[in-house]
């Protein structure tokens, strides 16, 4: 699991291959990933928007942003944490992702990046 802090953010991320969804016959690698938000300040954060940088081992990078995170914008109170699941396809069977949330503090609606940390997306064989 990969780990980074900003700001008194703590974000871990676990990513698993999905051999069921893959087909790797037509270049189609799928792996799912699970984020645990962590607040670690005294005021409530709000996750309005969030950014990816995806690259597959050809070098190709995609880039993905939008509002929130699965559909929704979560406030996250002090000490408390949110936890969401997703996935990606990509056309290697290696890859990786990092990006960051732009969160929005309570105390003075102030809005701060939180950084994602580069997880590398793998098929299993590949570490045999």
């Amino acid at each position: 699991m990969k780990e980074a802090i900003t700001d008194g953010v703590s974000i871990k991320v676990a990513v698993q291959y999905r051999l069921e969804s893959s087909q790797p016959e037509q270049r189609i690698f799928v792996f799912s990933y699970d984020v645990f938000i962590e607040n670690q300040n005294d005021f409530s954060i709000k996750l309005l928007s969030r950014y990816w940088r995806i690259t597959d081992s050809f070098g190709n990078v995609k880039e993905v942003e939008g509002d929130g995170v699965v559909g929704q914008q979560p406030v996250i109170m002090p000490q408390k944490a949110h936890e969401y699941s997703s996935w990606c396809p990509i056309p290697t069977e290696l890859g990786s992702m990092e990006g960051y949330y732009l969160m929005e503090r309570s105390i003075d609606k102030s809005q701060f990046k939180v950084y994602i940390p580069k997880f590398i997306l793998t098929e299993h064989s590949l570490l045999n």
